[in-house]
């Protein structure tokens, strides 16, 4: 007899119904970074170019923070699908993933807080450092209860209702900018303290969400039975071990992601600040669109861990087809949109009265243009990605992204912006190649395991 096969339908509308409650937590977190260029972009060029770089510069070390602490998602994914009760189980996988988010922010805080020794070795203007080093300071406070709330966020998207996160984050949203108005500009009495207080304004919304989203896993009848803060001292070394065996390649992949990016936008920087302003606005606008993708991504984790822990294979197959469909056909549609109105988008992050805004204007447009053409890659590639970890798949991936964006897309974006007359186009143009051969990698991947009949195995 033939084991019952679910129906693709079944699975679009479960994928659906647990995607877009993380898809709009995921475009309010991103909200509130654009509220902090938005505003930041108020104060003028320079200001935003030196908040670029120490958002950048954070960035960096929070993003890898976050692909360790997520290996909690694949984790608790798997042990619900294979013990619907495992309230214990859970409770320790939670516990050693907010273990991790303590200890990777220890050091992370120290090479934060020395925001200028590492600018200048990485060669940026002078100029722009004492205010970068402002910005970093204020913000390094908010990266525990961040990392913190990812971890959260992965036990309630894991039980299938992450709606009490995207609440949060939302209010979150508000928070933000009420707190950038205040300490940016000095309203209401409070000092103005321009690109530092956009700073204070994040780790301020950071605790809001830690707190908000702790208090109601707390007080909720359907978490509160978990007893998540149970011996919480109490180590639970092989979950701990576990996670950072998951955890860690899912960190650097992210960190290798972000890091080039990030390496970008120096390379911007030693182009000329309104470069790097530009490439502050359309990076801004492509991480609204990848929120998307991230957020089927992370639906992707929890629908295949739960089918891989239930030792369904068809269902590992169906949740990331359907994933990946989703993914890129929403890209798609991005894709022909930013193609068609580049200036508009760059053109709400500027002041266009002044002066300085027209060469930031201009190189931004032609940044956007370049972005719009990796759309669906990176749609491809994240939600790749996130499917492999549903399986606990997170080695090789790792390797694929240190090749794409480190092995190709940095050497050949530098090697355009300052061996030919493209400029910054050209860092965009290798940033679109690492991309696609990230997302080529994946996919490929993806679709070999199940060939190869490696749906459930995790290695």
């Amino acid at each position: 007899m033939h084991e019952p096969t679910r129906p693709w339908k079944t699975e679009i509308l479960a994928m659906l119904a647990l995607g877009w409650p993380i898809v709009m937590t995921n475009l309010a977190q991103i909200a509130i970074g654009a509220t902090d260029t938005l505003m930041m972009g108020w104060l003028g060029a320079a200001d935003l170019a030196a908040g670029t770089l120490g958002t950048n510069l954070y960035f960096c070390f929070f993003v890898a923070g976050i692909g360790l602490v997520m290996a909690t998602s694949p984790m608790l994914a798997q042990t619900l699908g294979g013990h619907r009760h495992a309230v214990r189980e859970c409770r320790r996988i939670l516990r050693q993933g907010l273990w991790l988010a303590v200890l990777y922010s220890l050091p992370v805080w120290l090479v934060l807080w020395n925001a200028g020794s590492v600018l200048r070795l990485l060669g940026q203007d002078p100029g722009l450092i004492e205010t970068a080093v402002g910005y970093a300071r204020s913000v390094c406070w908010g990266i525990l209860p961040a990392l913190a709330v990812v971890a959260l966020r992965s036990f309630i998207a894991a039980l299938e209702r992450p709606r009490a996160a995207m609440v949060v984050t939302l209010l979150a949203v508000g928070l933000n900018a009420w707190a950038n108005w205040l300490l940016i500009f000095g309203h209401w009495g409070f000092p103005a303290l321009g690109v530092e207080g956009a700073g204070w304004a994040s780790t301020l919304s950071n605790l809001f969400m830690f707190s908000a989203l702790l208090g109601f896993i707390l007080w909720d009848r359907r978490f509160r039975r978990f007893y998540i803060l149970g011996h919480f001292w109490r180590p639970d070394w092989p979950k701990f071990k576990e996670l950072l065996r998951i955890g860690l390649p899912m960190g650097l992949a992210m960190g290798f992601e972000v890091s080039g990016f990030n390496a970008a936008a120096f390379l911007m920087g030693r182009i000329d600040s309104a470069s790097l302003a530009a490439y502050a606005i359309a990076l801004q606008i492509a991480s609204v669109t990848f929120m998307v993708p991230m957020g089927i991504a992370q639906a992707a984790t929890v629908r295949v861990g739960l089918a891989a822990g239930a030792g369904d294979s068809d269902g590992v197959r169906k949740a990331g087809w359907t994933a990946l469909s989703l993914g890129t056909g929403f890209m798609a549609v991005m894709a022909v949109i930013l193609w068609s109105w580049p200036q508009a988008f760059v053109g709400l992050f500027l002041d266009l009265t002044r002066p300085d805004s027209v060469a930031v204007l201009a190189h931004g447009a032609a940044f956007l243009v370049v972005a719009a053409l990796f759309q669906v890659v990176d749609g491809a590639q994240v939600v790749g990605a996130g499917a492999l970890r549903g399986l606990k798949d997170t080695r090789v991936p790792m390797l694929f992204a240190g090749l794409g964006y480190w092995g190709l897309g940095i050497p050949v974006g530098a090697l355009l912006a300052f061996r030919t007359p493209m400029a910054g186009v050209g860092i965009w143009v290798g940033l679109a190649l690492g991309l696609a051969v990230v997302a080529a990698l994946v996919v490929t991947r993806w679709t070999l395991r199940r060939r190869l009949g490696l749906i459930i195995s995790p290695d």
